[in-house]
């Protein structure tokens, strides 16, 4: 099968690859109809990651499925259904406790797996034709037949879940102001979610001018931090008070208001400045241990100078880590069902599968609108 394969930094190609086939008897193959380029793609993809080349990328799918192994119960063949980035088990500790990004079978020696994705597991990419599910019964989410909703539905593989995540991270309640950091996929997706949750105000920090005008579009307030210090435009705009929640939806690749010059903790320190006393601070963006393209030696093993102090003195808690999307999937799904959600509104462009290299390349630089891409392995090229 044609898939998306990792060769250096800035380097992917497709090329044929092994297919995929039923390794246990919970497994299904799925026919994979769309497969989205996520910003922590862009991590491999620039070589700031462990990743080795043939990585065959891709953790957003959804697709119909082909197979089925004898041990599935509740799926059939032909049914359209959309895999969580999180590979999970559904029996251990952390997944009956919801835990699902965290979970302790499907990574020996590691909390959590993923398709497609370094240190996650031995699981292909879904950047492909084909994908093959493990535990199938648990970690597919039946969708409605036929191809409505598809750009929509192909989000509650990741970004809108997480999006959300960072949402409940951050407790935000009815009648809030928010600010969010990051107007890429997840920013807007954090963003929309606030509002769906009724937020009062809400706050999205960035500078492409492009992403600032989703965020306003759906109800957000846009502030470019390239024309001056966000907190203090936040600040100004909440009667010195400052937000009662704040998202960071940027991760260790933030950059200072000087272009093309990284600060890894500027946002996590802008959060802390930004919320009021005992505000709450939600963080699904990305943090990794170790960072070879770091801008400083404590950076590159993921150690950051964040403003604990601060933080402290003025009460404030923050949650962390990746989406559990099956906590939040299906009722997101409905959502969409019901017409009261269209995350879609973030896809920049659908391509063939073919176009992937340039597709990484152009959402990499931020250029020619691209914001979000899916790709579509059985659209002609």
């Amino acid at each position: 099968m044609k898939a998306v394969v990792y060769e250096k930094p800035y380097a992917v190609t497709v090329r044929d690859v092994d297919d995929p086939r039923i390794e246990h008897p919970n497994d299904v193959i799925v026919r994979v109809t769309s497969s989205a380029i996520c910003g922590s793609d862009l991590h491999m993809y620039e070589g700031r990651t462990a990743a080795e080349p043939g990585i065959v990328f891709g953790h957003e799918n959804l697709g119909v499925i082909e197979e089925t192994g004898p041990g599935v119960v509740t799926l059939s063949k032909g049914d359209r259904v959309v895999m969580p980035f999180n590979v999970a088990c559904g029996f251990c500790k952390n997944c009956l406790a919801g835990d699902t990004g965290f979970c302790l079978t499907v990574n020996p020696g590691f909390a959590g797996g993923a398709y497609g994705y370094v240190a996650m597991g031995p699981y292909t990419g879904g950047q492909a034709e084909r994908l093959r599910v493990p535990f199938a019964d648990f970690n597919c989410l039946k969708l409605p037949p036929g191809e409505e909703f598809e750009t929509d539905f192909v989000l509650l593989a990741d970004i809108f879940p997480t999006g959300y995540h960072g949402c409940e991270l951050a407790e935000v309640s009815p009648g809030e102001s928010v600010a969010v950091y990051g107007a890429g996929p997840v920013g807007l997706m954090a963003a929309y979610s606030a509002l769906l949750r009724g937020a009062a105000k809400v706050f999205v920090v960035d500078r492409v001018p492009e992403r600032l005008a989703k965020a306003e579009e759906i109800g957000a307030i846009p502030i470019d931090f390239s024309k001056d210090d966000p907190v203090r435009q936040i600040k100004d705009r909440t009667g010195g008070e400052g937000t009662d929640k704040g998202i960071d939806a940027v991760g260790y690749q933030a950059q200072g208001r000087e272009a093309g010059h990284e600060e890894p903790a500027v946002v996590l320190n802008s959060l802390v400045d930004t919320v009021r006393p005992t505000g709450r601070l939600g963080v699904p963006g990305l943090y990794v241990p170790s960072d070879p393209g770091a801008p400083d030696e404590h950076a590159k093993r993921g150690q950051l100078l964040v403003s604990i102090g601060r933080m402290f003195e003025k009460g404030q808690r923050m949650g962390t880590g990746q989406c559990n999307v099956k906590r939040y999937n299906r009722q997101l799904r409905d959502l969409i069902i019901a017409g009261r959600a269209r995350p879609s509104f973030v896809v920049s462009h659908e391509l063939p599968l073919d176009q992937a290299p340039q597709a990484y390349e152009k959402f990499d630089k931020r250029v020619e609108g691209y914001t979000k891409v899916v790709l579509h392995p059985a659209l002609a090229a």
